[in-house]
């Protein structure tokens, strides 16, 4: 009877060549021995690698010519405006004249009072008891400059009034806030962080004359913006809200 070689030792197999069998079934083949699996053990598969690319530049939105216009009209409208491509001006809220009513009657009351002292110099010094007056010439001069600082500053607070501006686009909410000659803020918002927008017209003067404030919260920093004076400000906030659900769902935003 042949015999069957006798298997190694586990300690006499070499770690790193080919396991030998430990056995031999009834027809010569040979049995190889693994080492058991512990429970719960995961098998050892072979690392994989996956490879992500992504473009060098961003690829570019197709702009259709009805955008395009519209963006370069905008541009020739308000050239002071920093516009990102395909972005173009809805609507330009701009103040409601009210507000203009008080610094031009207080510049007209001014002058009209410089003017008549300037007329009645003669008579004001005699009722002060002043019998030397002052020469006509000295007087022309001195009121004609306190005339021309009251104009001065009278224009000045029309033209920092008039520099508030509010504009909406298809992308963004643009506010210029001028609150003196030399003090000047532009904010922008975009329309996807608009949470909520609003108007409020209080008393009979603004319902009358149709003029309001209106309102606008963002989402995350809780930031409220508000302006002031604005003609018909029903009419802004729905044209604002339809343009605001319009750029989150993804349709083009396009008011006429």
């Amino acid at each position: 009877m042949d015999q069957q070689p006798t298997p190694p030792t586990p300690s006499e197999t070499p770690k790193n060549e080919n396991p030998q069998p430990v056995a031999y079934d009834s027809e010569g083949r040979p049995l190889y021995a693994a080492p058991p699996t512990p429970r719960g053990a995961m098998p050892q598969t072979a690392p994989q690698f996956v490879h992500l690319s992504r473009a060098v530049e961003p690829v570019e939105q197709p702009i259709s010519p009805e955008i395009k216009a519209r963006h370069d009209q905008s541009l020739k409208d308000f050239p002071f405006l920093n516009l990102s491509e395909g972005e173009f001006v809805i609507s330009a809220v701009r103040r409601h004249p009210i507000g203009l009513v008080l610094p031009v009657l207080f510049t007209i009351f001014f002058v009209a009072l410089i003017a008549s002292l300037m007329i009645n110099y003669n008579i004001i010094m005699e009722s002060l008891g002043i019998f030397t007056p002052p020469s006509p010439g000295s007087i022309f001069l001195t009121g004609s400059l306190l005339i021309l600082l009251v104009l001065i500053g009278g224009y000045i607070a029309v033209w920092v009034y008039t520099n508030n501006k509010f504009f909406l686009t298809n992308e963004s909410v643009i506010q210029e806030i001028q609150t003196s000659l030399f003090s000047r803020l532009e904010q922008t918002v975009s329309l996807v962080n608009i949470e909520d927008a609003s108007f409020h017209q209080q008393g009979i003067l603004q319902t009358m004359l149709n003029y309001g404030a209106i309102r606008l919260s963002t989402e995350g920093d809780e930031t409220t913006y508000r302006f002031n004076y604005v003609t018909d400000p029903k009419q802004q906030i729905a044209t604002l809200n339809n343009a605001v659900e319009a750029f989150k769902n993804g349709r083009p935003v396009i008011n006429d």
